[in-house]
């Protein structure tokens, strides 16, 4: 027989235990595929992997407080699921890579530790929270992603141009104060060739609806560019 309650029941059967590990096979399943199709490190499989090892560690605390109350043991049990919690905070900030100043994973890195969450709260026996917090992942995760793109926010870019020996190091403000940019200088050398690479920082509001960039198309018609790279962070 099921058991239901608010508390964690403490005495757990077989069908008590399959049945939380199918619920959190069911949520991870759900919240990776949605990281899946969006070709995400942590996809499906590790999503699942993730909110398994929470449930087992959980449904193991469960097991062990039941034995410790009955030996009338004073064993902190419930370190167990809360160093689970921890460790994946360290898988989580190996999904996060930093290049330059560009980041990624920020958002894999929370869902890994909101599925563990739901799967430590699927096995303690908490279902209803567990399946709330698994509908809310997945509208996060997929309507929520739609609104995300509207949002106008700062974007960056690394511009790299080519310029004679001689020639002035340009001001780029001017070039982008129609679009709300503004440029910075942040490197300078001198190629074989006795040219000059220049890099210079720049940023502009859009949103990331907008398909073209028009930081990159203002320059690219006034100077020889060599290399243009987005430092903005994505997920």
């Amino acid at each position: 027989m099921l058991h239901f309650s608010e508390n964690m029941p403490l005495d757990p059967t077989v069908t008590d235990i399959i049945f939380r590990l199918v619920l959190t096979l069911i949520a991870g399943g759900l919240i990776g595929f949605n990281r899946e199709r969006g070709g995400h490190a942590a996809g499906f499989r590790t999503t699942i992997l993730v909110g398994l090892a929470a449930c087992i560690a959980m449904i193991q605390a469960n097991i062990l407080l039941d034995t410790s109350e009955r030996a009338n043991g004073s064993m902190d049990i419930l370190r167990l699921p809360l160093g689970v919690l921890t460790g994946v905070g360290f898988i989580g900030g190996g999904a996060i890579l930093r290049r330059g100043a560009l980041v990624t994973g920020v958002t894999t890195a929370a869902t890994l530790w909101l599925i563990t969450t739901i799967g430590l709260c699927f096995g303690g026996g908490q279902v209803v929270l567990g399946t709330i917090a698994t509908a809310a992942a997945l509208i996060v995760l997929a309507p929520f992603k739609r609104f995300d793109t509207w949002i106008r926010h700062e974007q960056k870019a690394l511009v790299t141009l080519r310029l004679t020996a001689r020639a002035e190091i340009p001001d780029l403000g001017p070039c982008l104060s129609g679009s709300a940019g503004e440029a910075k200088l942040v490197a300078l050398r001198q190629a074989e060739d006795g040219s000059q690479e220049i890099t210079y920082e720049l940023r502009w509001i859009a949103s990331a609806k907008e398909d073209h960039i028009p930081p990159y198309e203002i320059v690219n018609r006034q100077f020889d560019v060599i290399e243009f790279r987005l430092a903005s962070r994505t997920d």
